[in-house]
């Protein structure tokens, strides 16, 4: 149990020593010199000072709940009927309904969990291996990311010249 203790004492001082030593650099005016012209002229040699950059797209002012909301208001009127916020939960037992008739059967909700399995037993044994089940897991579409910035690459140095980096 003291282990514990000790462990614990240790790291609440190693913690207290990182907040004294951070603060202690922030409340200093440490100025870092800028690169040698050495290092930047590469640099200004692969993107010119005169190339336009290109602005990124500015996000807009509307909060994840109010987007949501903009969506479910379909009439725009700033209100959310009931008609409304139940629409989409019509669309989707609609897509379930088979046959239209405004009520769902078990094989109609069963549907399309049937048909995955079905496309899942590859060896139409009536069983799932865990291979073949693990071709039924959800694959949710990942949201659209960043384009990644092409950084330059340094160049290798010429004959003669030594390599200090």
């Amino acid at each position: 149990m003291w282990r514990y203790l000790v462990g614990g004492v240790a790291a609440l001082l190693m913690a207290c020593a990182g907040v004294l030593l951070w603060s202690g650099l922030a409340s200093r005016d440490v100025r870092i010199p800028p690169p040698p012209a050495a290092v930047m002229a590469p640099v200004a040699a692969i993107a010119p000072a005169s190339a336009a950059v290109a602005e990124p797209p500015q996000a807009t002012e509307l909060t994840r709940e109010q987007k949501r909301f903009s969506r479910a208001d379909h009439d725009k009127d700033g209100k959310i009927e009931l008609a409304e916020y139940l629409q989409a939960r019509h669309r989707n037992f609609d897509k379930l309904d088979a046959n239209h008739d405004g009520r769902l059967s078990f094989d109609e909700y069963a549907a399309k969990g049937e048909a995955k399995f079905a496309a899942a037993d590859a060896d139409k044994s009536g069983t799932l291996s865990p291979v073949e089940f693990a071709t039924t897991r959800v694959v949710r579409k990942s949201k659209p990311r960043c384009a990644p910035v092409a950084r330059p690459v340094a160049a290798a140095p010429a004959e003669g010249e030594e390599d200090n980096g």
